[in-house]
């Protein structure tokens, strides 16, 4: 029988950065490390959210986030954490960053390896309340992991999983569109098409979770109304609030779960060579598994050409490909350098993912493989 949660406490609107002081009073807060990476610190974002806190929290920072964030980094920032006594995190940036934060919070407080919380090792209930209260702040409208339960980590093993318990959602989120002006459009374009597969993905998925799939359609509307706009306007306040609310719906979605196209992008996300981004990925592999689920879906797809204000038989998949066209994505693994030999791996990898499950159709390695080719020979 599912279980139905929503969600954590959260501060949604311009300027609420401002409010940081009173979260981190309400959870005890006095020591807190911030997580994020060196592109934020570049933007001045991380002194922004200095000037607003108390004068009796020490800047403590751990800004070495890689872009996919991996267990010796997680490790990195728990000697930090636990050599300055903090007593809690703030992340600061995109689901990297959040992600990150998510994983130093849980091996702060439980012991190592980082692998045995993995979903797919029944890792699940090895996760206590105990883990480190976290502050989530996103800078990007892409992942919506400052209210997700899951943090998706490239591990020592050479595997990229995900670590999944309710007691790894943010005690606290802060979403304030404010911090996503000027944000660049290829990020914009990459993260909305992000926030976008993740309201598709589990308005699918077969499990029963009502709220959560009129949660999906309401994203998923705002999203694609306001994506194009963002890319083309970094400073259109309206378009930058939608998109941020469309991600954090997104986020609050992932309790239903995903589908083929996260096993694909977490499995060529665990690549050394090439870097991938994981939005960019989603946005890719959309199309082609669109076309590999479309007779085991009923009659979502309508439903969802519907929220999103288009034509109740119109062509999802054809709308995506053109979408990512219009703001300026790749169109096929091919043009993401994505190397065709490493195409069993991949295929093998996304069939152990902990999202292949609640995909609406079956799908084997073989499957996953004609999947990989159809997307490098686009």
């Amino acid at each position: 029988m599912p279980i139905i949660t929503y969600l954590t406490h959260i501060r949604f609107g311009d300027g609420t950065l401002g409010e940081l002081p009173e979260d981190l009073a309400a959870l005890g807060i006095r020591r807190p490390l911030v997580v994020t990476d060196k592109g934020i610190v570049a933007a001045g974002l991380v002194e922004r959210l200095f000037d607003v806190v108390s004068s009796d929290n020490r800047r403590l920072v751990f800004d070495d986030v890689p872009t996919n964030p991996t267990e010796e980094a997680a490790l990195q920032a728990v000697k930090l954490y636990r050599d300055e006594d903090c007593d809690g995190l703030i992340a600061l940036g995109g689901g990297s960053a959040i992600d990150l934060a998510k994983a130093v919070g849980l091996l702060a407080t439980h012991p190592e390896p980082l692998s045995q919380y993995a979903m797919v090792e029944g890792g699940v209930a090895r996760i206590t309340p105990k883990v480190a209260p976290l502050i989530a702040i996103p800078t990007t409208s892409g992942t919506g992991s400052e209210v997700g339960r899951g943090s998706v980590m490239n591990l020592s093993d050479g595997r990229k999983l995900g670590i999944i318990s309710p007691n790894l959602i943010p005690k606290r989120a802060i979403c304030d569109p404010e911090l996503t002006l000027g944000l660049p459009p290829w990020l914009t374009a990459a993260t909305g098409m992000d926030a976008l597969s993740h309201c598709i993905e589990s308005f699918l998925t077969p499990n029963y979770n009502p709220p959560a799939e009129g949660i999906a359609l309401d994203g998923a509307r705002r999203i694609v109304l306001h994506l194009e706009r963002a890319v083309e306007d970094g400073q259109d306040r309206e378009a930058r609030r939608e998109l941020m609310a469309g991600a954090m719906e997104g986020g609050m979605t992932f309790q239903k779960g995903l589908g083929a196209v996260h096993a694909l992008s977490h499995a060529l996300g665990s690549l050394k060579e090439p870097r991938l981004h994981h939005g960019t990925l989603n946005a890719v592999l959309l199309p082609p598994v669109l076309r590999f689920n479309a007779d085991h879906v009923g009659d979502k797809y309508r439903r969802l050409a519907q929220a999103m204000g288009f034509a109740a038989d119109a062509d999802l998949a054809a709308f995506i490909e053109d979408l990512n066209g219009r703001i300026g994505l790749p169109r096929s693994l091919k043009e993401m350098g994505v190397p065709a030999r490493v195409i069993p791996e991949m295929a093998a990898k996304a069939e152990k993912d902990h999202t292949n499950p609640t995909n609406p159709r079956k799908a084997t390695a073989a499957d996953y493989r004609r999947l990989l080719q159809e997307s490098i020979a686009a």
